[in-house]
């Protein structure tokens, strides 16, 4: 069950100072690329930086980093019980997500960081990140339908959760992209905070023409182009005020390098395929970030005469049919899978896989193929096999993202 607020996750770092200072980053769907953008400028200026990002991907602690490292696993179960000591010795009784939160930062502390970059886990106003009362700058990415459970139904709700990061002072880059009744939600709740000021990427940002010809490339898509600039100026923000004689420009090189697994990742399946055999990742689990990797493969990866293939598994709570719509096209080939178990999340559960193939069908997809849980090895296997060399995608859910990285590895461990 999720319970935001941040009455535990204060109570768990009280006495805890946070030195370092923060860029801390919300939104529907960009915020992690930021996050990797960000993080990757900062090691570029051997600026001594954190990031924070959720969820893990393969093991829990490789959502924090120092220096574009995941830390050690038993440094993390070292400061991690000391959290948990601390939450238990006073009865705080603290979620999953805050004791990952708190041990986040007291790594950072640890750690002596100059900037750590944090990702809101859920909305913003009462995710546990919020804690961060003096962050140096905050980011507004773009806004989705996603988590309406507790989010609010429409755009405006949901901006309105993710608008709470924003602190007195404290200056805000938002997506200007974002619709008008969102950026209305974000220029009032500027206002009413006092934030310092409120910059909306592109149109507000002056040096974004010189952004674009460091780093634009003909294969980035409009999404990516402003994550890199929202990523930019977050960071030129915080030079301008910590490190006012390093040049951002200077470090704009690094962005192409940032490694964000999950995200439009292409990677070699060969440990699992049997052969050389290439398959895209990408964690679309909601519709705004579906019609984004919609478009994306239909202009990159289509070709005539040969259809994609998709495994999909997706969390329970989703529109399966407005997902799917964004994805699948006539003649698409279909494997629905169930991710297993996610580790310190057991409120998340995946859609059966006999759900997500009756949706497929009633969008007219109806030569699919249906592996249900229990083996993803085999699933992958049957995908090849269908995919005869066509496009092969993976998608709907981070955490078939992550079950196949983690497959992967097993099989590149037992290969060596």
């Amino acid at each position: 069950m999720i319970e935001l607020g941040l009455a535990r996750i204060t109570r768990l770092l009280k006495n805890t100072p946070i030195p370092w200072r923060a860029i801390h980053v919300a939104g529907t769907n960009g915020k992690g690329s930021v996050c990797a953008y960000a993080s990757a400028m900062l090691n570029a200026g051997n600026i001594n930086c954190g990031r924070f990002t959720s969820p893990h991907l393969i093991d829990r602690w490789d959502c924090i980093t120092i220096n574009e490292k995941s830390v050690d696993e038993d440094f993390f179960r070292e400061v991690e019980a000391a959290v948990k000591t601390k939450d238990q010795s006073e009865d705080i009784q603290a979620s999953e997500f805050e004791i990952l939160t708190a041990t986040a930062f007291e790594i950072f502390n640890r750690e002596k960081i100059e900037i750590g970059v944090v990702e809101v886990g859920l909305g913003g106003r009462n995710d546990a990140t919020n804690v961060l009362e003096h962050p140096a700058v905050t980011v507004v990415t773009k806004i989705g339908k996603d988590h309406q459970s507790l989010l609010g139904s429409t755009f405006e709700e949901i901006a309105l959760h993710k608008a709470g990061i924003m602190k007195a002072g404290v200056p805000c880059i938002a997506d200007g992209s974002n619709t008008t009744g969102v950026l209305e939600v974000l220029k009032s709740n500027a206002v009413e905070v006092g934030a310092a000021s409120l910059l909306l990427v592109p149109q507000d940002a002056d040096p974004a023409g010189q952004v674009w010809n460091v780093v634009a490339k003909e294969e980035l898509m409009d999404h990516q182009q402003m994550n890199i600039c929202l990523a930019f100026e977050a960071v030129k923000e915080v030079l301008s005020h910590c490190y006012p004689s390093l040049d951002p420009l200077r470090l704009l090189p690094s962005i192409p390098n940032a490694v964000w697994p999950g995200r439009l990742q292409n990677l070699t399946i060969r440990s699992l395929a049997g052969n050389e055999r290439e398959m895209l990742l990408d964690g679309a689990h909601n519709n705004q970030s579906a019609e984004v990797l919609g478009t994306y493969v239909d202009q990159k990866l289509r070709e005539k005469h040969r259809p994609v293939t998709w495994m999909i598994a997706m969390s329970k709570g989703k529109d399966i049919h407005e997902l799917l719509y964004f994805l699948l096209r006539s003649g698409d080939n279909l494997i629905a899978v169930e991710f297993g178990p996610v580790e310190g999340m057991p409120w998340v559960c995946p859609e059966e896989a006999d759900s997500i193939l009756g949706a497929a069908r009633g969008l007219g997809i109806s030569d699919s193929s249906q592996i249900l849980s229990g083996d993803l090895a085999q699933a992958l296997q049957v995908a090849v096999r269908i995919a005869d060399g066509g496009p092969l995608i993976a998608a709907g859910s981070l955490y078939l993202v992550s079950d196949i990285l983690r497959l992967l590895k097993q099989a590149e461990l037992l290969s060596k």
